[in-house]
């Protein structure tokens, strides 16, 4: 998926994310995200959305401004619609603002940028409109390619240096001495190792013997390695080796479910 692809379906995941959740219940606990309520889940998607519209619609290559410019969601959650999809909507034409080469800030270490953010957005549509379905009692089914796509996005940030570098217990958990995991999708193309090594963990796009190995389809990867299901909620996968090492793994996967 291409920046713009990236985009369109931000906004596609955002709108069925917002007719979701509009005039629902502001305290509806998210058990996908313990420490929230409903109306934490919202003003959390539609905030990030926010930020990264003005880091890359104004072309920020430090971030201060745009955390600063956070603006809560409505308290009248019949409102959550219009904000959501607004936000959706903003992120949108910033992108369209700027080419994929624009300097812009983003925490990955790699001086990413717009890719780094158009991909992240997708991958945290995905992934929140999970956690909406999950509050709400809705079925959840995303597209396989879209699933590989928030597969990739949740690994490659997971393992990027900036990651590491900022979450030194997560650094702490998953340094290593060359233990692999292979994860792959078995309805679309998409497969991936991790290796844990002393000084990071290394994300690679091969086929080879790993530890351990997950396959299955592409949207119960992307639910089980998000820890937005339980691996014993998810038959269709298959785990093949060291599990404890994928239970590792796993248990460290906290980031934004906590």
């Amino acid at each position: 998926m291409d920046t713009s692809a990236y985009l369109n379906g931000v906004v596609e995941q955002t709108y069925t994310f917002a007719a979701w959740v509009n005039g629902r219940d502001a305290a509806t606990p998210v058990p996908t995200c313990p420490k929230w309520t409903l109306a934490d889940l919202v003003d959390h998607v539609a905030a990030t959305q926010r930020m990264v519209a003005m880091l890359v619609g104004e072309r920020m290559t430090e971030p201060s401004r745009a955390f600063a410019g956070y603006v809560q969601a409505p308290t009248d959650s019949a409102q959550w619609g219009a904000w959501l999809t607004d936000a959706a909507t903003e992120a949108k034409q910033a992108f369209e603002s700027v080419t994929d080469d624009t300097p812009v800030w983003d925490p990955s270490g790699d001086a990413a940028g717009v890719p780094f953010w158009s991909r992240r957005l997708f991958g945290e549509a995905c992934v929140h409109r999970a956690d909406a379905a999950a509050a709400l009692g809705a079925r959840y089914e995303l597209a396989p390619e879209s699933a590989v796509a928030a597969v990739e996005d949740w690994l490659d940030t997971m393992t990027s240096r900036g990651y590491w570098e900022n979450r030194p217990d997560f650094a702490d958990a998953m340094r290593g001495n060359g233990q692999t995991l292979h994860f792959h999708a078995t309805d679309v193309p998409g497969e991936w190792l991790v290796r844990r090594e002393t000084d990071r963990v290394a994300l690679e796009h091969t086929h080879i013997k790993a530890d351990v190995a997950v396959r299955g389809p592409a949207a119960a990867l992307l639910l089980v390695l998000s820890r937005r299901r339980p691996l014993d909620a998810a038959p269709a996968l298959e785990v093949h080796g060291d599990g404890a090492l994928f239970t590792h793994w796993i248990d460290h996967m906290d980031w934004v479910t906590d």
